[in-house]
């Protein structure tokens, strides 16, 4: 076991990659010559050269352009989108081209491209720097949406959404790139947890709480503060956002009766309210209470003075647990808290 921040994970990951299959190639802005502006391509361009690290223009149409024509010949190309916020040249390329590539050719062309995207706030940035599009993309059929919440699974992850033949959108949680923890690099794939299944991360009896990417952590910090009021919280981290492994989630809301999900991107058609829907229509018999989400607001992304109050933190995750259980909470009393 070695002990990496999210950010080594990564590189290791891409590195292992690099190393296994010529096929792949990574293509962004300042990955090269910079090693990428959160330093997480640092070293591959010397490493492995120019022609497999990549720096390319400022034109996000044109680095998903160039992959696509790149998987279509049987490389695996590796896109960075420098920040959350830059994916909107290249939706079109996204939504159009590579969601819709396998099945417009009746099987015949493969999509193994993956879509590295440094997502969500908490860094102090300006808009277009701290924005959380994933739901975009969830909502494209023929896209592979996954998040990781810690360095194992930022390294495995990776290397599997990379050994995919589908195209993979892998959302990086930027404020946590600093969080390490214990990766083992060299286990086999085929033993690790599939990307594309849930994980209960802390065991409860009370709630169900769940999450993905940059509010795993604030979650199970929310998890062990309620021990202290004597509540018990089960923590699930998605990890895969399409498609959704459903059976954690399911399995542990008819043990607790109880649901409460939490994401920084906005609460209208987030995520939040598919995963509520589906396990009301699920577990319907089984809810104590309807399903609580604790979200940001349905706000352009505020200055980052004011993210503080944007996002939800440990505060507000827990008032969304005291609402679940019926104790006293912010809404509280109020006749509209929608």
């Amino acid at each position: 076991m070695t002990t990496l921040s999210l950010t080594q994970a990564i590189n290791a990951g891409l590195r292992r990659a690099l190393e296994e299959d010529p096929k792949v190639v990574l293509l962004g802005e300042d990955i090269g010559t910079l090693g990428g502006v959160f330093r997480v391509t640092d070293g591959l361009m010397k490493d492995f050269g120019s022609h497999r690290v990549i720096d390319t223009p400022l034109a996000e149409s044109a680095i998903i352009g160039t992959a696509v024509g790149l998987a279509y010949r049987g490389y695996r190309p590796v896109c960075e989108i420098q920040f959350d916020g830059f994916i909107y040249p290249g939706f079109d390329q996204i939504v159009s081209q590579v969601a819709k590539m396998h099945v417009r050719t009746q099987g015949a062309v493969r999509m193994p491209l993956t879509i590295r995207v440094p997502f969500g706030g908490g860094i102090g940035s300006p808009e277009h720097h701290s924005e959380s599009p994933e739901a975009y993309f969830v909502h494209t059929s023929g896209l592979r949406v996954i998040s990781p919440s810690n360095p194992q699974d930022a390294y495995t992850m990776l290397r599997q959404a990379i050994a995919c033949d589908d195209p993979v959108l892998y959302f990086e949680p930027k404020r946590r790139y600093h969080a390490k923890g214990e990766v083992e690099v060299d286990a086999p794939l085929v033993q690790a947890l599939p990307m594309g299944a849930s994980r209960i991360v802390a065991a409860g009896t009370d709630v169900s709480l769940v999450s993905y990417g940059p509010l795993v952590k604030t979650a199970l910090d929310a998890a062990i503060a309620a021990t202290a009021d004597g509540v018990s919280i089960e923590v699930i981290d998605l990890r895969s956002l399409s498609p959704i492994d459903y059976a954690p989630l399911v399995a542990s809301v008819r043990r607790t009766g109880r649901l409460v999900i939490t994401h920084e991107a906005g609460r209208t058609l987030g995520l939040g309210a598919e995963i509520a829907a589906v396990i009301t229509e699920r577990c319907f018999n089984y809810l104590e209470s309807a399903p609580v989400r604790v979200t940001g607001f349905d706000i352009p992304y505020p200055p980052s003075k004011l993210e503080k109050h944007h996002l939800p933190d440990l505060d507000r995750i827990l008032d969304g647990v005291d609402r679940a259980l019926g104790r006293p909470n912010s809404h509280t009393g109020m006749d509209d808290w929608a």
